[in-house]
């Protein structure tokens, strides 16, 4: 997760023709630990600089995601941009499964299919009430314990 200027980088899916954002991120390469993944993936699906993973939440998000862990990266530089060679680019080149990544505003957080509703919620009441100091869970459909 990463926030500039109000808003919050996402990517917008198009999965045939099913709409939602997400948030970017990926799966651990061998050898990798989680904070350097977040970096990796960031860069991969962006070509955003970020550093100074915190993580802030896991999300129990169930079959087939299983536990996702959510940092909080500082901003660096760069122009948001899918690279044609990440394995989300070439899947967006077929023209059917699109990815877009970019900066949505906060304010439309509440009003956009994102995956997931919990989340979704978790974050609104985030950026209205502050991050969390220590690490928290979000269970489906009852939010943060």
């Amino acid at each position: 997760m990463v926030v500039k200027d109000d808003a919050l980088l996402v990517m917008h899916r198009n999965k045939f023709g099913e709409e939602y954002y997400a948030l970017v991120g990926g799966g651990v390469d061998r050898g990798e630990t989680p904070e350097q993944t977040a970096l990796r993936e960031v860069k991969e699906e962006t070509t955003l600089d970020v550093a100074n993973p915190r993580l802030l939440f896991i999300e129990q998000a169930g079959d087939p995601y299983g536990d996702q862990y959510i940092f909080l990266c500082d901003y660096v530089g760069g122009e948001v941009s899918l690279p044609a060679t990440s394995d989300e680019g070439k899947i967006h080149a077929l023209g059917q499964n699109l990815y877009k990544p970019m900066w949505l505003p906060v304010k439309d957080l509440p009003s956009v299919n994102f995956l997931s509703e919990t989340l979704k919620n978790v974050l609104v009441d985030c950026f209205l009430h502050g991050f969390p100091d220590t690490v928290q869970t979000i269970r489906p459909g009852q939010g943060v314990k």
